[in-house]
Order: C-alpha cells, then structure tokens, then sequence
C-alpha cells in the first residue's frame, strides 16, 4: 500500500509530540503542511525562511529520527518556503531548500543558504549611507531607577522591574507587562529596566521603541521589499522594550509580524518589556494570540501615587535639580495636584517659573495661585464610590440597590450610567469597574457603556440624566 505525504507526516508528529514541549509542538510543527512524497523525499511547506532557520536549528535530531522511523535511513527532508506575497504579485513567493536532516551524518557540513543574508542585516535605526554596526539602544539615561521612587502605587511594577534587570529573560516576569493611566511613570521605569541591563551587561544588545516608530519601520520595510531584515533586525535583540503597545490596535500586519518576532525572543530566553495605558483584558482589535501572550509573565499595573508618594516624588526631583522650597508648600502642591507624576512635576516647574520671572518668593499663597489656574486645566478625577453616591442620590436609591441584582429598568439604567461615568472619569480598568459596581464582569460593564451612548441619542429623558449627572461630577 502506497503512503501518501499526509500520513507518513502525521506519523513523525505522532512521534515528535511525544518527545517535544505542547506549547514547542503548538508553534513549530502545527503550522507545517505536508506537500509531496517522493520514493523517501517528504517535502513539508513552512511559513517563513526564519521558521526553516529554526527548525533546523533546533529540532534537526528529532526530525531526523521520526523521518528515519518512518522512511528508513535515506530519508530526506525538503522545505518549501511558501510565503504570501504583499507587493501586488499574484503568485506567493516559493523556494525549495533541502534540510540538514537529508544528510543524516554530514548534516554539520551543509552551508546555510542564509549565510550571505545575515551578514547583510540592516539596523531600521541606521541613517542610510552611514556605515554603523553598532545598535543604538536608545534609552534616556535620565530614566533610573534610583529616581523612580517607591510607593504603593507602584511597587509591584518597580519590584519586578528590578528583578528582570538583574536577571533579563531569566524570570517568570517574561514578558513584562507595565500598565497604567496617563503620567503615571510607565515610560520611566521602561526605560530604568534598559538603563539597569546595560550597566549590569554591557554586552547585551538592549533596544527601547514605541509601538508607532515600530510599525512605521514595518510599514517602511514592506514598501522597500525589507520586511526580512526587518525581522531578523529584531530577532537578534536580547532586551526588547515596546512602550505604549496599545497602539498596535487594528494593524493586522503589524501585529501577525510581532507576534513571529515576540516567539522567537521568548523561546530563545530573550527579555520582553511591554507598556501600555489598559490591562490586556481591556485591549481592544488586539489578536487573541498576542494578548494571551501578554499574559504569559507578569501584568503590573501602575496607579496613582498616594500623598505620601507625591511628596517624596516632589522633594526628590527638587532636590535633584538644586532648588530648595519650604516643606509647606511642597504638601500644598502634593495635597492639590493627585491625578498623576507628570501633573506634580509640571505643576511644581509652573510655580518655579513664576517665582523666576516675578521675583518673588515661593509661598503658599503663591502655590495656591499657580495650582488654581493648573487644576481648572486639569479635569479632577473622581472615585468609583463618589460616582455611585451621586448616581443614587440622583435617582433616589441607596447604593445597595444600585448594585443589586434586579432587572428592574431604571435599576439597570442607573447601574449603567454610573458604569459609564465611571469609565469616563475614572482611569479604572472595565474589570475593576465592574467589580465595585455590583461584582460584573468586564463585558457587563462595556455594553452598559455602549447603551447609554445609543440611549443618549435615541431617548430624550435618558440624555437629561446624562447630562445632569455629568454636569454634577464634573463640577
């Protein structure tokens, strides 16, 4: 009886899945398609030069046996490189390559047909024409941990930043994922983990970009027929860092292209570093792969920093910058300014500023001047209970009711709008939301949002009480 392609690869998978790690199996050999049978030649179709590159690399013994196993010891192994074509052409690019694995005892002696290409990578951060090897990390030096201070805020954040600096791709927080509203330190403690590796391992190639410069570069690499050396560029990082990740939302290409580079860091013991301004569950257009591997290491979430962490941020950065202020009023600005660090900061350098160019002494009076005029700039955040009292009130009920169980209608309405305003005027997470308000879940909270948008269009009551009620919270 005659085999086909099919049936003598899915004897090898039977054989390799047994002998190889489920998540391994999942990304290596489930994509593989076999595409031809000839006397003891089995061609198998593969998504990628660099998905070739890495079996070979590293699972040519296992594929040589279960080859071995089942076509006898002059089995040989050909890869055809099918990859889709996004320059126009109809037809996809296609190469066929032998493996290492056909040669059985003389596979070391086969040269890679890659050889000349990796010595030809481009670094996307070089300016055309200038000869440089060297990759820049482009870290602000600025950025320490020693200036990122402590508090509840954001010790988980800081705690882990720290360990994965002393041991990159060596802990369980790979990837790590830093979360967090607006100026809350995302970006700083970033940029602490690169600076931290780069004097703790100086030969280890650490790269920070954001999420925009990385798909501006991918889209740059497309265009120019690059998309490869793009790839490899990355692939060849020790510690990467992507800040404000959230912006890969929507771009399909650029997500399917950093999911290949995000396995192959991953698998090679390579450090990832994430930020973004949403938990993963609260990412929206991001593919289902991705985000559960964001979940893979650790999520830590940022939040605002409590009194006693504005007011040590404060003496530190004035300390640092040779200006001495009476501890009175640094409190003032701690206790007045409690949205986020940028805000402090920003609010502290105003009140410098205004002292310089007026001549005049730094004082209360004069804090309560320059934060006046900030905090009407700078809408107050609200808490979650603050926007339950009100929303009660409003509708004449008491808290317990709103976040009762009842499917009463204007129970539900009033639980959706304080939902929604919670969403609005809180930094809160659709998860944390839902449960202060009543134990819901993430989606419970995001279609309360989505009704009371539609609602507010189509009932004309409905949309006084928006409007009622947002003028009260955000008074």
């Amino acid at each position: 009886m005659s085999q086909t392609p099919s049936v003598v690869w899915n004897k090898c998978l039977s054989f390799i899945k047994d002998n190889i790690q489920p998540q391994a199996y999942k990304t290596w050999f489930e994509p593989i398609i076999p595409v031809k049978l000839t006397g003891n030649v089995l061609s198998i179709q593969v998504p990628s030069k660099f998905f070739y590159e890495w079996l070979e690399e590293h699972y040519v013994k296992i594929l040589r046996l279960a080859l071995t196993k089942e076509l006898g010891s002059k089995a040989k192994l050909v890869y055809i490189i099918k990859m889709e074509n996004t320059f126009g052409n109809k037809m996809p690019f296609t190469e066929k390559i032998p493996s290492s694995s056909s040669s059985t005892i003389k596979s070391q002696s086969i040269d890679s047909p890659f050889s000349s290409f990796a010595s030809e990578l481009k670094n996307p951060f070089v300016i055309p024409g200038i000869r440089n090897l060297q990759i820049e990390s482009q870290l602000n030096p600025n950025y320490t941990f020693e200036n990122f201070l402590e508090g509840d805020s954001n010790r988980l954040g800081r705690s882990a930043g720290i360990a994965v600096s002393n041991k990159p791709g060596g802990t369980s927080f790979n990837p790590l994922l830093i979360y967090g509203g607006v100026g809350l330190g995302k970006t700083h403690l970033a940029h602490a983990i690169g600076v931290d590796v780069k004097q703790k391992y100086p030969d280890r190639t650490v790269l920070y970009i954001s999420a925009e410069k990385f798909t501006q570069q991918y889209v740059d690499s497309v265009k120019k027929n690059t998309r490869n050396d793009f790839i490899h560029f990355y692939q060849i990082i020790d510690v990467l860092i992507v800040d404000d990740v959230q912006f890969l939302s929507g771009k399909s290409g650029t997500q399917d292209v950093f999911f290949h580079i995000f396995n192959h860091l991953h698998q090679n013991g390579k450090q990832v570093v994430l930020t973004s301004d949403k938990a993963p569950i609260d990412m929206q257009d991001i593919e289902q792969r991705l985000l559960s591997r964001f979940k893979w290491g650790l999520s830590a979430e940022l939040q605002s920093p409590n009194y006693e962490t504005r007011f040590s941020i404060l003496k530190n950065k004035l300390y640092r910058d040779g200006v001495e202020i009476q501890d009175e009023v640094i409190e003032f600005v701690a206790k007045n300014i409690n949205s986020n660090i940028r805000e402090l900061e920003g609010a502290i350098i105003s009140l410098i500023a205004q002292s310089s160019f007026n001549k005049a002494e730094i004082t209360v009076e004069l804090a309560k001047e320059v934060i006046n005029k900030f905090v009407k700039n700078n809408r107050r955040e609200v808490s979650i209970d603050y926007i339950q009292k009100v929303v009660s009130d409003y509708f004449q009920m008491d808290i317990q009711t709103l976040q009762s169980k009842t499917r009463k209608r204007h129970i539900v309405q009033a639980r959706q709008i304080a939902m929604y305003f919670a969403k609005k005027f809180t930094k809160a997470s659709l998860a944390s939301i839902g449960t202060q308000i009543g134990r819901r879940d993430h989606a419970t909270v995001l279609h309360a949002c989505k009704t009371v948008d539609n609602l507010s269009f189509t009932d004309k009551q409905f949309r006084k009480y928006v409007e009622d009620l947002n003028q009260k919270l955000s008074n």
